[in-house]
């Protein structure tokens, strides 16, 4: 895509690691539910002299002269995102997902009070209360667990720790959990307790955007994401909320969290938000669920027990326990057949983080490749073979052969 002519003269040895990472990521396939490749209108906008300019404070209201074209790209961006997410205000700046919901936090919260959040191990993020983050170390949070029979979040449930509880915010949306959220129960739930609601729905974006799956911004008090991940654009994050909370949030994110936005970003931010408002973004978020459906589905009938029993959306987690392996086995196993998966706890894991019982797979980035079902089979077959046959080199070497055929087959199409 670039030259990289500067680079190459500049510095041989940063311009060797990006050669090396376009190969790997030309020749292997990433299944990794986080995971996806950027368009090339992205990276070029980050890559624009944008970055040169400071631009603490917001549009019209800034600290530094010099950022009347700075606003027009920040509004750009700001006014997509109320589109593409109907959502009443939006805030653009936060640098990734956990500065975000840490902005989030200090917009609503104080040190100490009471936030309901579902345990990591149940599919929740570090910054959803484990306490070994800030969240879980500066706030005072219960958690909700998904059911042991069905692997899904019952709501009932939900409303009975609530109600003990009192918390004064509960946080809805995951980083491991494959169902579709029932947003206006958790509404329901914090309207009779009193708290506020906050989704973090940095792994669903895209596919809420596309409408594929349901939306908490015209229900929920605030909702923050990452704009990466099924959103397909730069490494970054925003806030949206309702407009009564808008003053708040905005002091949260600028003075409270961070100084200057990195306006380069928020230019890639724009325009992987103008991609997302396209049909073809539509058709991009359906075949996304319906690739991880069909893996479920093929995972299951090979005798691997998924979460839940299946996906509503990118991603599942599949229990590697009766294989006798742990995820970061199966980790290194398919890493060596060309393939990137992530290790995930399963629900009341008996392992450590380190070393958790599942894996975590995903199909957002193998379907901007152009994978389809047919690909998704195949795929499944391979992760099998290559569990089943761990020990036997000559069988990962030929895995890795046909995943790189395949990957040269459907190039990334910003590379």
């Amino acid at each position: 895509m670039f030259e990289y002519k500067n680079l190459k003269n500049q510095d041989k040895e940063v311009m060797d690691v990006v050669k090396r990472e376009m190969q790997r990521q030309t020749e292997e396939m990433e299944l990794i539910a986080s995971e996806n490749y950027a368009s090339k209108a992205v990276l070029e906008a980050m890559a624009t002299v944008l970055t040169n300019k400071y631009s603490e404070g917001f549009p019209g209201h800034r600290y530094y002269g010099g950022n009347q074209i700075i606003d027009e790209v920040e509004n750009l961006a700001i006014e997509r995102a109320r589109k593409l997410f109907f959502a009443e205000h939006v805030n653009v700046q936060p640098l990734s997902g956990s500065p975000a919901n840490a902005a989030v936090y200090m917009a609503f919260l104080k040190p100490g009070d009471k936030v309901l959040g579902l345990r990591l191990d149940h599919g929740g993020h570090l910054s959803h209360g484990h306490p070994m983050n800030f969240s879980g170390m500066l706030y005072n949070f219960t958690q909700y667990e998904v059911d042991t029979a069905t692997g899904k979040i019952d709501m009932e449930k939900v409303r009975e720790i609530a109600l003990r509880d009192k918390p004064k915010m509960i946080v809805a949306g995951y980083s491991a959990y494959a169902r579709e959220v029932e947003w206006q129960k958790f509404k329901d739930i914090a309207d009779e307790v009193g708290a506020f609601t906050f989704a973090d729905i940095a792994h669903t974006a895209g596919l809420i955007a596309a409408g594929e799956m349901d939306n908490p911004a015209p229900i929920f008090d605030v909702v923050s994401t990452t704009t990466h991940k099924t959103l397909r654009g730069p490494r970054g994050a925003m806030i949206m909320c309702k407009e009564q909370f808008a003053k708040q949030v905005d002091r949260a994110v600028f003075p409270g969290m961070q100084g200057g936005p990195h306006d380069h970003i928020t230019a890639a931010k724009a325009v992987a938000f103008s991609e997302a408002l396209k049909p073809e973004f539509k058709q991009y978020a359906k075949q996304v669920i319906a690739n991880a459906k069909l893996m479920a589905e093929e995972f299951m009938e090979l005798g691997y027990r998924v979460i839940s029993g299946g996906t509503d959306n990118h991603l599942m987690v599949v229990d590697m326990t009766a294989k006798g392996l742990s995820g970061r086995d199966v980790e290194v196993i398919l890493d060596s057949c060309g393939i990137s998966v992530s290790r995930s706890t399963i629900p009341n894991d008996p392992n450590s983080p380190m070393n958790p019982s599942g894996v975590r797979f995903g199909t957002p980035a193998i379907t901007t490749r152009g994978l389809k079902q047919e690909e998704v089979k195949k795929i499944v077959g391979w992760v099998n073979a290559a569990i089943e046959q761990k020990d036997k080199a000559e069988m990962l070497d030929n895995i890795k052969a046909q995943v790189k055929e395949m990957c040269l087959k459907f190039p990334i199409p910003s590379i």
